[in-house]
């Protein structure tokens, strides 16, 4: 079945950096939008970004817009998430998400999940 595996995740002090991969197996990437989730202890889910292989567009939660860049490479079918001047509060669990022919950038919802990565930011 149609793997995705989250990665890259760890512990990092505030204003640090850490780039986050999502590998798929048995899909083929330009055919998916792909999303970035994140789940903080006592939270739901919330997004935090999405890129459309479509035709290449984007968004960003405003919470880490101008901090945290999206981008995916097909020949590898792996997504990333740049993460730059983390904050305490971005501390929570990365699930990454395909939704196959999606109409949306951000899907309303998705086919695959990840496991998630767990990302923690120090004071």
């Amino acid at each position: 079945e149609v793997q995705l595996q989250a990665s890259g995740g760890g512990l990092v002090q505030a204003g640090g950096s850490l780039s986050l991969a999502c590998a798929a197996s048995e899909i083929t990437f330009d055919d998916y939008a792909i999303g970035w989730f994140r789940q903080a202890p006592g939270k739901g889910r919330e997004g935090v970004s999405c890129i459309s292989r479509s035709d290449g567009t984007t968004y960003y939660a405003d919470s880490v817009k101008g901090r945290f860049t999206i981008s995916s490479d097909n020949a590898k079918s792996t997504a990333y998430l740049q993460m730059n001047n983390l904050k305490p509060e971005d501390t929570a669990i990365y699930y990454c998400a395909a939704r196959h022919r999606a109409p949306l950038v951000c899907p309303l919802t998705y086919d695959y999940w990840g496991q998630g990565t767990q990302v923690t930011v120090s004071s």
